[in-house]
């Protein structure tokens, strides 16, 4: 047996004992500089900065929800047009402009689908 395995440890030993330290440096930072009185606007809701205007539990309403699934869809969506950009010109023949196309008139049929089901069309409630 020799010696090595021991170095070995106390490295291992120690890289413990400063990876702990470290990682309970912040929480005692946080626990000598943060304040121990509660004021007013500690449990209020953060808005930026400002003021709270009305409660912070609000219905929103479903058009927003279709709204934000129809752009989150597209957005993802155009990803797949990067790669067919990057090998338009490495692939030969009109293969690739062809699959853009199509797959360009896809996502302009599913717009005009959902246009004509009025998922673009916000409508106010009258309060």
């Amino acid at each position: 047996m020799n010696g090595i395995w021991v170095v070995d440890l106390i490295y291992i030993a120690i890289f413990l004992v400063v990876g702990a330290g470290a990682a309970a440096l912040p929480f005692v930072i946080v626990a000598l500089i943060a304040p121990s009185y509660i004021q007013d606007k500690t449990l209020e809701t953060y808005e930026c900065g400002m003021d709270p205007i009305g409660p912070a539990w609000i219905r929103y309403g479903v058009l927003y929800y279709l709204y934000a699934l129809m752009f989150l869809a597209f957005d993802v969506d155009v990803l797949y047009l990067f790669p067919a950009a990057l090998a338009y010109r490495k692939v030969p023949g009109m293969g690739v402009a062809v699959a853009m196309v199509l797959f360009i008139a896809i996502l302009a049929l599913a717009i005009a689908y959902a246009w004509r089901k009025g998922v673009f069309t916000w409508s106010r409630r009258k309060i």
